[in-house]
């Protein structure tokens, strides 16, 4: 049994169906006054380098204080605008199920995410999830770049080596991250990428999902 769990969180245990990208772009507008007309590739990043790769594509100038600001200002739309989120997104089939079983058995779960923290606070909450996990293990967008720091950072935090961790995600950004940090991988086919690209990538594990709940907690090893 692993001592900890980590879960990334976008398309792994929730969809919020286009919401998210609206809520950037709010968010993204507010703190620069430039509309947003397009935005960096999202898939497997974290908020720092979408920010700083949209910033720059729109000519405004990307710092650490814009970060700051816009890391409050995502946050706060997304408190803001939470009933919607929870009208409009879910929860992916099984998560609450395997989520609610590892705390069952004493296993220990955070995220990982490329998400500021308020934000995937509010997301977690929002779907009944973020009873079963300790946010203050996991790691953010304002920890770093990359998966493999954010992992590094969360395990840290929850003083665990990374042979006694594995992280669940759903792209091969998810699964280079997991492999460079030393966790084993389990992916999961619930995002964009299909599951025959998480096993090129490396994953040690694919499911196609979360559903069958013994499968997934086989996978996990718990």
């Amino acid at each position: 049994m692993p001592e900890l769990v980590l879960w990334d969180i976008d398309h792994t245990l929730m969809a919020t169906r286009g919401l998210g990208g609206e809520l950037w772009g709010e968010a993204f507008e507010q703190v620069t006054g430039v509309a947003l007309r397009e935005q960096a590739s999202v898939t497997g990043s974290t908020e720092r380098v979408i920010l700083r790769e949209t910033a720059r594509l729109h000519d405004v100038v990307y710092d650490e204080i814009l970060f700051t600001r816009f890391a409050d200002a995502l946050g706060d739309v997304h408190v803001r605008r939470a009933a919607e989120m929870r009208e409009k997104g879910h929860a992916l089939p099984g998560a609450g199920a395997v989520l609610a079983a590892l705390a069952g058995q004493g296993v220990r779960q955070s995220v990982v995410t490329g998400n500021v923290r308020r934000a995937a606070e509010v997301k977690l909450a929002v779907f009944g999830l973020d009873a079963y996990v300790r946010l203050d293990e996991g790691a953010y967008g304002e920890d770093g770049e990359g998966r493999p720091e954010l992992l590094r950072a969360a395990l840290e935090r929850a003083n665990v080596s990374p042979d006694g961790a594995v992280f669940l995600g759903d792209t091969p950004a998810d699964v280079a991250g997991g492999r460079e940090a030393g966790v084993r991988v389990v992916a999961v086919a619930t995002g964009r990428t299909p599951a025959s690209d998480l096993r090129t990538a490396g994953a040690h594990i694919v499911l196609e999902g979360l559903s069958h709940t013994d499968r997934v907690l086989a996978a996990i090893g718990a």
